[in-house]
């Protein structure tokens, strides 16, 4: 099964035993996530843990004028408050969910894939990880939102409901408001996801960070990695 998407591939260290498949936001390429990648196998807790880091295709963007741009759905306005490019995030869930099956059918297992992104990733990454059939590690949400709430509420899969959500947003986000990640972690209780206040446990870990706009800094992604330990976890020989 070939998916139509160009990938940047990090591959593990040591015995590949988990894979991590995150989503850049718009306008990015999956080269802007790779020193993260990099930065994150250099702990050794992390060699055994391929990244995929997908190139989202170029779309007109109607909220830059219909500029064209790497994206994975059009955003049709910046203040999220109007109708959503529904075919176009379904269409890319569907290339995501073709990188999901690649990794199974190479022999993992969906337990040990972690799927995340970045914004327009991280919306990218609810709509993929809440309706696809397989029970996957966990997600991760930074600086992200749920999108097509009403039409993802008719796909989600049961196993989705426990899966555990590393969400980290900044306190100071201009473009995507830490309001509106706490509208969306509010959206995903009322379907089943509940919260949890315990890093890696079933249901979603929200941490916002101070002083952080749009961006990732070291310390949420300090708390990414420490996330990601327990939920991938070097495999037991």
């Amino acid at each position: 099964m070939a998916s139509s998407l160009k990938v940047l591939t990090v591959p593990a260290k040591a015995k590949h035993t988990a894979t991590v498949i995150f989503m850049h936001g718009l306008g990015d390429s999956g080269y802007g996530w790779k020193p993260v990648a990099d930065q994150i196998s250099r702990d050794s807790s992390f060699h055994h843990i391929k990244w995929v880091l997908p190139h989202a295709p170029t779309v007109p963007c109607t909220a830059n004028g219909g500029m064209p741009m790497p994206g994975w759905f059009d955003i049709f306005s910046f203040g999220f408050k109007g109708p959503e490019d529904e075919t176009g995030i379904l269409h890319s869930r569907d290339k995501v969910n073709t990188l999901i099956e690649q990794e199974i059918e190479s022999g993992l297992s969906a337990d040990r894939i972690v799927v995340g992104g970045f914004s327009q990733g991280a919306a990218m990454t609810l709509a993929t990880g809440l309706t696809t059939e397989h029970k996957l590690a966990g997600l991760t949400v930074l600086s992200g939102w749920f999108p097509i709430r009403e039409q993802i509420k008719g796909l989600l899969r049961s196993p989705t409901t426990t899966v555990p959500i590393f969400w980290g947003h900044g306190e100071d986000d201009p473009l995507v408001p830490l309001s509106l990640g706490h509208l969306s972690k509010e959206e995903l209780k009322n379907v089943g996801v509940n919260e949890t206040k315990e890093s890696g446990e079933p249901g979603i870990f929200f941490k916002a960070y101070p002083d952080l706009g749009h961006s990732a800094d070291e310390q949420e992604i300090v708390d990414w990695a420490n996330w990601l330990k327990k939920v991938i976890p070097p495999a037991q020989e």
